[in-house]
């Protein structure tokens, strides 16, 4: 089992592809923004450090093994900006696990654009990769990508009290899944 997908995954308004260097300068403007990151694992980034992360991100552009991310910039066909990144994480091999993640530029919020990008990597996750379960860890308080995966179709399953040190405190983890069967039986959209 592995995924090598074929680029770009088009959505209705994006195109997924693997980063590239050129993209340095839409990252920064999202990696370096506070209100981006205060819910993701990554600190405040500079100019290098987003250099540095990115040229981490070249090479993610597919899955071969359990625990390896495939990492994707979420790039406005209109514009040719990279406005975020979805991710998926072949989780388990054995139990057929993945996992999800997104982060976007502020200043595309609310245009369903996140929801266009996990949707096309859910899709990769359980109908190219095989998998059983996708689920999403969310540190409590963050409402939007909660709201998110629930309109995706994920539902809660555990709220995790204090199970996670998270930017120098305890935080409270919601986790979300979502089964294949139940991405088959979702109307299709």
């Amino acid at each position: 089992m592995s995924l090598h997908p074929a680029y770009p995954i088009k959505t209705d308004r994006l195109d997924l592809r693997p980063h590239r260097m050129d993209d340095l300068d839409d990252l920064l403007a999202f990696h370096s923004d506070p209100d981006v990151v205060r819910y993701v694992p990554w600190p405040v980034r500079d100019r290098e450090q987003t250099r540095v992360a990115l040229e981490a991100k070249l090479t993610q552009d597919a899955l071969t093994e359990p625990g390896q991310w495939l990492v994707l910039a979420m790039e406005l066909r209109e514009t040719s900006t990279v406005i975020g990144e979805v991710l998926l994480k072949w989780a388990s091999d054995t139990s057929r696990q993945g996992e999800l993640g997104f982060a976007m530029h502020t200043g595309y919020h609310g245009r369903g654009l996140a929801a266009e990008a996990a949707r096309a990597v859910l899709r990769l996750g359980f109908e190219d990769l095989g998998l059983h379960r996708i689920y999403a860890d969310v540190i409590n308080g963050n409402a939007a990508s909660a709201k998110l995966l629930q309109r995706l179709g994920l539902r809660q399953e555990a709220h995790l009290v204090e199970s996670v040190y998270f930017k120098d405190e305890w935080c409270d983890e919601l986790v979300f899944a979502l089964r294949a069967q139940e991405w088959r039986d979702q109307p299709l959209s």
